[in-house]
């Protein structure tokens, strides 16, 4: 899956698809066979992180 480039949009993306279809980054990343590493890189980049308890990124 090709992520989108727009950091608000992914951010918005992702976090949707958490709460909608998936229990846990990982299943995600999974699903969609994306590198969780290069997916947390860029969420870094953008002063956020996944938070597991919340299944979401802020």
């Amino acid at each position: 899956m090709q992520l989108p480039a727009d950091d608000g949009i992914l951010l918005s993306m992702i976090n949707m698809k958490l709460r909608d279809a998936y229990d846990s980054l990982d299943a995600l990343c999974d699903d969609l066979e994306l590198d969780r590493a290069a997916l947390e890189a860029r969420f870094a980049a953008l002063g956020v992180a996944y938070d597991a308890a919340e299944n979401r990124v802020r």
